[in-house]
């Protein structure tokens, strides 16, 4: 396994709650790509996007819905300043991981962290697990509880 694996695999088991990490068949860098290789639904599939705060460089990880477009102004002000899509270079400098295996947790730095309102339609979601072919499944409440973040309407 990469070492970014390995970080969310230590992440996970310092966290508790027993979640394993899955490695699929083919590659599920894009929400359709794994909620078709898990045979889930695309709005159970954790988004997660990087953005970048255009005044203070922080760094504002999104766990959106898969099947949700994220609207950046919805996000600018929940973070109280402009932001935008980050680059691959600035997400793996920021978060450890690659464009298409972002995880909500295992992170190399600090992160702001959003999560999207609608996941919690969902008993079960799945997020990336620290590279595209990697995925774990959670709860919503674990999702919040394991990255400490805010709820929000993020959906354009």
């Amino acid at each position: 396994m990469s070492a970014s694996v390995e970080r969310v695999l230590d992440a996970l088991a310092a966290l508790g709650g027993g979640h394993r990490v899955i490695e699929l068949d083919r590659s599920a860098r894009t929400a359709a790509d794994a909620a078709q290789a898990l045979g889930c639904r695309v709005d159970q599939i954790v988004k997660s996007l990087v953005f970048r705060g255009r005044r203070t460089d922080q760094a504002v990880l999104v766990a959106g819905s898969g099947a949700n477009r994220v609207d950046e102004d919805k996000v600018a002000r929940l973070v109280d300043e402009s932001v935008e899509k980050a680059d691959a270079a600035f997400v793996r400098a920021r978060t450890g991981f690659a464009i298409g295996g972002v995880a909500p947790v295992g992170s190399t730095g600090p992160l702001t962290t959003l999560i999207d309102e609608d996941l919690f339609k969902w008993d079960e979601i799945w997020a990336a697990a620290g590279h595209p072919k990697t995925v774990f499944r959670l709860s919503p409440n674990d999702l919040v509880r394991m990255t400490g973040g805010r709820v929000a309407q993020v959906r354009a």
